[in-house]
């Protein structure tokens, strides 16, 4: 029982992070720097896990807890167990990549769009009254 609540932990957890990083850059972009900051991180580390090799470690700790609690552990990934089957499913590995990476450089649009707003905002504050706007290109 206690490693059937385990994977469920690692699952839950796993759908939280696809949520922050699917959804993050709308909370993040407005509020505070180290959010913004901790975003960029998890779509980059989303992207990497994506693309790359190597295993997700909550992927890896579900499959452990699955299978000390004497459950058949899946062998995908988890996105292909869970995601593509419920809600792609026949969707190609290939274009959840895609998509994934879609995502990501929303979210990414996302930052950068309030990161210029935020520094001609900057910019503007910055200029004495009565001294002309040299941001202003003529």
């Amino acid at each position: 029982m206690l490693f059937e609540g385990l994977a469920l932990v690692a699952l839950t957890a796993h759908l939280m992070f696809i949520a922050w990083v699917a959804l993050g850059g709308l909370l993040a972009a407005r509020r505070r720097e180290w959010l913004a900051r901790a975003h960029l991180a998890s779509l980059a580390y989303a992207v990497v896990i994506q693309v790359g090799p190597w295993p997700c470690p909550l992927t890896l700790a579900e499959q452990y807890f699955l299978e000390r609690a004497g459950r058949e552990p899946y062998r995908t990934g988890f996105l292909a167990h869970y995601l593509e089957e419920l809600v792609y499913p026949d969707l190609p590995a290939s274009s959840l990549i895609a998509l994934t990476i879609a995502v990501c450089a929303a979210n990414l649009w996302l930052h950068m769009r309030h990161w210029r707003r935020a520094r001609s905002e900057r910019r503007l504050s910055a200029t004495p009254r009565g001294a002309p706007d040299r941001s202003v290109r003529r």
